[in-house]
């Protein structure tokens, strides 16, 4: 049974990001493929950005429970051909159920071998997630992505070492408050680790509300 579409979450920040990230999306990503979204949340972004974003295909993801039934029940609310169910995944696993050669047959009807992932894209977890968690989206993004593929990233974060507004340090303390392995990153930590990846950073976009977009190109 689908569902219902009462187990929709909404994040009130998702109306006003969306459509500025949406604008960067059209520019950056490959024209093809399939764009695994890693920490869907409540699945508000996937309903939007997947129908503007066709041909490609888009595969949410969560690894919470809940999230995914949000996620589901969206999709269901608004669905779209290349849309597609949410996947469990845990971003710090140290191996993704993509990566699976039977995934298409366990656990999603979508054809990788035909539209093989081409892009990642996350938004808003790598502060609200353990520095591991980053860590493994980066190290499956270099294992993952083909040469010219892209890691999209979105959030806050510190550049030189330094938060870019006073709302954003206290957003960090607030968050180190509530789980000590949070935090707002420093960009330079993140560009540091995606390069052993073989990821190299593209474009770094001032956003609203003192966000990034920050755009990595897989080299190897």
């Amino acid at each position: 049974m689908p569902p219902s579409p009462d187990a929709r979450r909404y994040a009130p920040a998702t109306e006003r990001n969306r459509q500025p990230i949406l604008a960067v999306l059209q520019r950056v990503l490959p024209p093809t493929g399939t764009v695994l979204e890693v920490s869907s949340g409540t699945g508000e972004h996937a309903v939007f950005f997947a129908p503007h974003l066709a041909p490609r295909q888009w595969l949410p993801s969560d690894l919470d429970p809940g999230a995914r039934a949000s996620i589901a029940a969206w999709r269901e609310a608004a669905p779209a051909e290349n849309l597609h169910a949410p996947i469990a995944l845990d971003a710090a696993a140290p191996l993704w159920p993509v990566e699976s050669e039977n995934f298409s047959d366990l656990l999603s009807p979508l054809d990788l071998q035909q539209h093989p992932i081409t892009a990642l894209v996350n938004v808003n977890m790598i502060h609200i997630s353990p520095w591991a968690a980053c860590l493994g989206l980066l190290a499956a993004a270099g294992r993952i992505l083909p040469t010219g593929g892209i890691l999209y990233l979105y959030g806050p974060y510190q550049q030189n070492g330094q938060h870019t507004a006073p709302s954003n340090a206290a957003f960090d303390a607030s968050l180190q408050a509530q789980n000590p392995e949070w935090g707002v990153r420093d960009l330079d930590a993140v560009v540091a680790a995606a390069k052993v990846h073989e990821l190299a950073l593209v474009e770094t976009i001032a956003m609203p509300a003192n966000n990034l977009s920050v755009v990595f190109r897989a080299i190897g």
